[in-house]
């Protein structure tokens, strides 16, 4: 089975690799273009999937768009069999997503149809899931709204980052991805349609809009919303006017005849600090202000930058 790899970040390199690790063939990578780094923006680095490819001696594809006659053409070229698209930035037109005889998978990070869309693991956090997963569904032109061949499922840790699910996902993807191949190889696949009526969905995340920490709102939510964006892009909120980005949150009790405002530092000790919310506190241990490093809150107040009766999002 020739096998075209469409991918670009972290969460495309274990499939990529369990793929190679297992003998398929993989007749090439489609990734997006290298991105300029630096203040200069003079330097550009290849995503993780290039890298990897490279190391591999594949044949890499970098379109600006995956459209047109000339890159069809190289696709053609190729002449895969299958697509595996795994996190690769664009939307597949239905003649890319038609153009191998098996038609194309895709490995979504959560239990369709649940979840539906761009930022399904930062949802699943936000929305305080106990469940999550994987599934492998094939590609039609709609929304991730193709038959599925395959879902594993698992649990979410109440501590739990995105950058922690984020990892384990990606290898629970890339052990079902193996598995569904197989499956097809031997003609044993299974591809049950979805339920749209089931459907919800996970839009792209806005930075402004969904990663800024509302403290009016109860402590299990504002800790959700510091976990859901852990490391990227990070929840922020404000003091004095700048912003400072916030990890390592949870719940912290506090006593229910105590009233605060929300956003007020009770306390800064060694273990973070206690931010009051709307209903509850939470427990700070990790922050960024801006244009530092990530460092712990503790040593944030000992530089001064943050003090007991501070009043975040101010």
């Amino acid at each position: 089975m020739r096998i075209l790899f469409w991918g670009t970040p972290d969460f495309a390199t274990p499939p990529l690799r369990a793929l190679l690790g297992e003998g398929f063939e993989v007749v090439g990578v489609v990734t997006q273009p290298d991105k300029p780094q630096g203040r200069s923006r003079s330097s550009v680095v290849a995503s993780p999937v290039k890298r990897i490819a490279l190391e591999e001696g594949l044949e890499v594809l970098q379109p600006e768009r995956p459209r047109g006659p000339e890159f069809l053409e190289r696709v053609r070229a190729l002449q895969p069999d299958l697509s595996v698209v795994v996190a690769y930035g664009h939307i597949l037109p239905k003649e890319v997503i038609d153009l191998p005889p098996l038609g194309t998978l895709n490995i979504h990070a959560s239990l369709l149809p649940a979840l539906r869309g761009a930022a399904p693991i930062q949802a699943a956090i936000l929305q305080g899931l106990r469940e999550t997963g994987v599934t492998i569904m094939r590609m039609v032109p709609a929304l991730d709204a193709g038959p599925t061949i395959l879902a594993a499922a698992t649990p979410i840790a109440d501590d739990e980052t995105y950058g922690e699910l984020q990892a384990r996902l990606s290898e629970l993807g890339a052990l079902a991805l193996i598995e569904a191949l197989s499956l097809i190889a031997v003609g044993a696949a299974r591809e049950t349609p979805q339920d749209d009526a089931k459907a919800t969905y996970a839009p792209k995340i806005e930075r402004d809009r969904d990663a800024r920490v509302d403290w009016a709102q109860e402590a299990t939510t504002v800790a959700r919303v510091v976990r859901a964006f852990d490391p990227r892009p990070g929840a922020f909120t404000t003091l004095r006017g700048t912003e400072v980005k916030l990890f390592g949150a949870r719940p912290a009790y506090v006593e229910a005849a105590v009233t605060n405002a929300p956003g007020m530092v009770l306390s800064v000790e060694d273990d973070g600090m206690l931010v009051a919310c709307g209903a509850g506190a939470v427990r700070i241990v990790e922050c960024q202000p801006a244009g530092k490093r990530r460092l712990a809150v503790s040593e944030w107040a000992r530089g001064r930058g943050v003090a007991v009766g501070d009043r975040l999002g101010s």
